[in-house]
């Protein structure tokens, strides 16, 4: 796909946000055993990929990517996977219901281990050790121990993710996502909130509505999308060995993939000219992400875009936007303006977690949900003012009962947080948090799908 490019070219450019593993052996055993293994993902999954986030770049869909900040050993478990799964899925019936547009579901799932770190090392108490890059990586135990880069970790992090993708494939599958389990998806602790409510008695018209089609000979038989879905995951490519170890070429195209996620993206801190992490990223033919934010000047995006998508196909390049409640509506319209000038075909989505987060008064960071909330609103703004298509959320959730966000309609407050506060890294949306985000954003949606409809009559 990409003229001079292999698997390993990027150890040529400037490589930052990489750990610095003691023992080069040890790692070189650990990438060779990685290359040796099954891929995780397809190519043809890949590419199906592609063409649905072609559709959401034309107005046709709606992409809805969620998951965990940073996955972690500690909390895997077939419950976690199932309950953030089932919240995605009551997001995007809820989506599909007000928009009556299909819904692109990806979740940051089955591999979202590694985390950039604003410095390499952490200082406490006097004591200096490295920074906790992830459990691919490192232990959050502050131990000289632990956190020590280990390339078994990678190992372990494969596992995890393929246990991980086996069972997202048979919920997804096998009957967990059919639409009359819509109303079993709703968690038992949510039922205080107000926004349950309303999704019960969204159910209940969905439920209408399915009893009429199957009295009309319409049912999950003749129709296999009202029993199943597609379920695709993604997750930064920071961790280059890894990415690396996972790429494979296609028997089919000969092109090459990395076959550890259907969607990989660049992060803000790695994201510059010469960086190593784009040179990889442009000779895969998975789709991938930028996160975009107020250092992104449209100059440099549009020479990355150049880079990443030479032949502009459409749905292969995903712009996540992450400003800040108070600084999307004045950062995001000159990237906008310069993208549609060019004519670069993008998915614009918006990530409304990575530029609200606040320390509250206890020392836990947070983010306060109605400054996402503002964020989600003020991008939509800024697309309707700029002609063009607000087409996907990206968003930090689960769906555990966790207190690590502030606010919602079951409020939770900053007394409220040393309740469950169980990330690893960055504070999430929680199940009832992640619902109630959904149908606000239904909302904004529906009024922009009734203007284009107007706008087309």
């Amino acid at each position: 796909m990409a003229a001079k490019w292999a698997p390993d070219s990027w150890t040529a450019a400037e490589a930052r946000q990489l750990p610095d593993y003691p023992d080069a052996a040890a790692l070189d055993a650990a990438t060779d055993q990685l290359g040796n293994y099954p891929p995780l993902v397809f190519a043809g999954e890949a590419r199906n990929l592609t063409a649905d986030l072609a559709r959401v770049a034309a107005g046709e869909a709606f992409l809805l990517q969620g998951g965990d900040c940073a996955e972690s050993f500690a909390e895997f478990h077939p419950n976690n996977i199932r309950d953030t799964f089932r919240v995605i899925l009551q997001m995007a019936v809820v989506l599909t219901y007000a928009s009556k547009l299909p819904v692109v579901k990806v979740g940051r799932m089955a591999g979202q281990f590694a985390k950039p770190r604003s410095a390499p090392t952490e200082t406490i108490d006097g004591v200096e050790l490295p920074s906790y890059r992830g459990d691919n990586i490192n232990d959050i135990a502050f131990t000289p121990e632990g956190r020590t880069p280990d390339p078994q970790r990678m190992l372990r992090a494969y596992a995890q993710s393929a246990a991980t993708l086996n069972l997202l494939r048979a919920f997804a599958q096998g009957g967990y996502a059919n639409l009359h389990q819509v109303h079993r998806w709703t968690h038992d602790f949510m039922g205080r909130s107000p926004w349950a409510k309303k999704y019960a008695e969204m159910a209940d018209r969905i439920g209408d509505a399915l009893e009429f089609m199957e009295a009309c000979g319409i049912n999950a038989e003749s129709v296999p999308q009202l029993s199943q879905t597609q379920f695709y995951t993604s997750h930064e490519a920071l961790l280059l060995r890894y990415e690396q170890a996972l790429t494979r070429q296609d028997s089919l195209t000969g092109d090459w993939y990395d076959t550890s996620a259907h969607f990989l993206w660049i992060g803000d801190r790695t994201r510059f000219e010469g960086s190593a992490h784009v040179e990889f990223l442009r000779g895969i033919g998975n789709p991938i992400g930028i996160k975009c934010g107020p250092s992104l000047e449209p100059d440099a995006l549009l020479s990355m875009l150049d880079t990443l998508n030479p032949a502009r196909i459409p749905g292969r390049m995903t712009l996540i936007t992450r400003y800040g409640h108070d600084k999307i509506e004045t950062g995001l319209p000159k990237l906008v303006r310069a993208v549609l000038r060019e004519g670069h075909p993008v998915v614009w989505s918006c990530d409304p977690m990575h530029g609200n987060v606040v320390k509250a008064a206890n020392g836990y960071k947070t983010r306060p949900f109605d400054r996402i909330l503002a964020e989600v609103r003020g991008f939509f703004a800024v697309h309707r003012a700029e002609g063009s298509i607000a087409g996907g959320i990206h968003a930090e959730m689960t769906g555990q009962n966790v207190t690590e966000c502030t606010g919602g309609a079951v409020a939770v407050t900053e007394q409220s947080l040393a309740d469950r506060y169980h990330t690893h890294c960055d504070p999430r949306l929680n199940a009832s948090q992640s619902l109630e985000l959904a149908f606000l954003l239904a909302e904004m949606l529906n009024r922009e799908m009734a203007e284009r409809r107007k706008a087309a009559a």
